[in-house]
């Protein structure tokens, strides 16, 4: 788990593999950052939590926090996504599309990122221009 002490935390863009074991194309240093991480924002927790299953993730699934974002995610919820970086802890934001933050809420959560002061951290993956352009 990564927490910074009397500093925010960073909110890391993570690849997310699209089909079965995709997960086998992200970069290692993507995989070891999403190892790192405890609490996640994503579209569907499910999807999320199968992900980091398959990225052999060390802490158990009942200690992850999954938040769901998503199209009926009501606005005024979205900052409380945040607090764990407020805190000093590090998120990562992951999406369905593989690429998080590109024609999904998560853009949204990125600027509202940058408007408090946290750093954006994109992770090069399958679309490093994209991922690039997120951030």
């Amino acid at each position: 788990m990564s927490i910074r002490t009397n500093q925010k935390g960073k909110l890391y863009l993570l690849p997310a593999p699209l089909g079965e074991g995709g997960e086998k194309v992200l970069p290692d240093y993507a995989v070891q950052q999403a190892r790192k991480l405890t609490f996640f924002v994503a579209e569907r927790s499910k999807t999320a939590r199968q992900l980091l299953k398959n990225l052999n993730h060390p802490t158990p699934q009942n200690e992850l926090t999954v938040a769901e974002l998503n199209d009926q995610t009501p606005r005024e919820e979205w900052k409380n996504y945040l607090a764990p970086a407020e805190n000093g802890h590090d998120i990562g934001l992951l999406s369905e599309a593989g690429c998080p933050a590109v024609a999904d809420p998560g853009a949204d959560l990125v600027q509202l990122a940058h408007e408090k002061g946290i750093e954006v951290m994109p992770m090069v993956g399958p679309s490093s221009i994209l991922l690039a352009l997120m951030a």
